[in-house]
């Protein structure tokens, strides 16, 4: 029906774009990250840590695509708007636009209004490196960093797995990432436990990053960030996140990157772009449309491929 193949992605763009994720709401992915917590408490010791560690990532993605798999089945049974009102919700669950965007802007109004310590406390919310001694200049550029390369992951590929898979592909994709984001760092406590998880998230955004830069490119008309993105995009320590914030530092002509601390330790990161110049406070205005405009090319990219594949035209 071609009601269901719109409405569902509709309502569930239009909720995030008005409302994002309130807190303490109800959300699914908090679910995803207290099992994560707990499980990891308990299998993360003793032997066979990697072992342990890739089949509890590999089950957990599994079950969560399973378990909306059969609840898209069971919606199936019934009327068509009950089933696009419950796939809208988890739609607007899957994306992340809204919040990444307001997140984003309250670092820059904060360090603006408050100062530097204020500014610093705020980007620690959203960022996993050390903020204690960042300069305004580094707490905007590690703002920007964040928004394009959450742009991928918190909008562009649940998007497109939506697209591949309906609401079991967006869910299961948005468990890898939260693996990811737990689990999947290189340090002692996690280097055996996470090293699956990290590696399926690298698999999973391989397309959606790519994906990404080039509609930032697109919607920007950027000749400068398309070069960007072939130039800088594979010399990240990610082999994901270097093309959207490659493409975004072409698009700004500014320079990304560089080292920064993290749990401690300071990791060395390569310079993404040429131009070392001051980031202004109203930047963020630019660089918060550009990710509105990718979300609302690829939602509409969405209903056009699913309406050819279910044969709505």
């Amino acid at each position: 029906m071609a009601l269901l193949t719109f409405f569902p992605l509709i309502f569930g763009y239009g909720l995030d774009l008005v409302i994002g994720d309130p807190d303490h709401w109800p959300h699914p992915i908090r679910l995803f990250g207290t099992t994560i917590y707990k499980g990891e408490r308990w299998l993360n010791q003793g032997r066979y840590r990697f072992w342990k560690g890739g089949l509890f990532a590999v089950v957990l993605i599994i079950t969560v695509f399973s378990c909306f798999w059969g609840l898209e089945r069971l919606l199936s049974a019934g009327p068509w708007w009950i089933a696009g009102l419950v796939q809208g919700v988890f739609i607007w669950y899957g994306l992340a636009n809204h919040n990444l965007i307001r997140e984003g802007r309250q670092v820059f109004t904060v360090l603006d209004t408050q100062g530097l310590e204020a500014g610093r406390k705020q980007l620690s919310r959203i960022v996993g490196r050390d903020t204690s001694q960042l300069s305004a200049q580094q707490i905007r550029i590690a703002v920007l960093e964040t928004m394009s390369e959450n742009l991928s992951d918190g909008v562009i590929a649940p998007l497109f797995y939506y697209a591949l898979a309906g609401i079991p592909g967006m869910m299961a994709y948005k468990m890898v990432n939260t693996l990811d984001s737990m689990i999947g760092y290189r340090n002692p406590r996690y280097e055996q436990f996470g090293k699956v998880a990290a590696r399926i998230d690298d698999v999973a955004n391989f397309i959606p990053a790519r994906l990404t830069a080039l509609l930032m490119v697109l919607v920007t008309a950027s000749g400068r960030g398309l070069r960007f993105i072939f130039r800088y995009g594979h010399q990240h320590k990610s082999p994901n996140a270097g093309y959207p914030e490659a493409a975004l530092a072409g698009i700004l002509n500014c320079r990304f990157g560089g080292p920064n601390v993290y749990h401690g330790i300071r990791v060395e990161k390569p310079y993404l772009g040429e131009q070392e110049r001051m980031i202004e406070p109203h930047e963020i205005k630019r660089v918060s449309w550009i990710n509105h405009a990718c979300c609302l090319v690829m939602v509409l990219g969405c209903l056009a491929w699913n309406a050819w594949n279910q044969g709505a035209w």
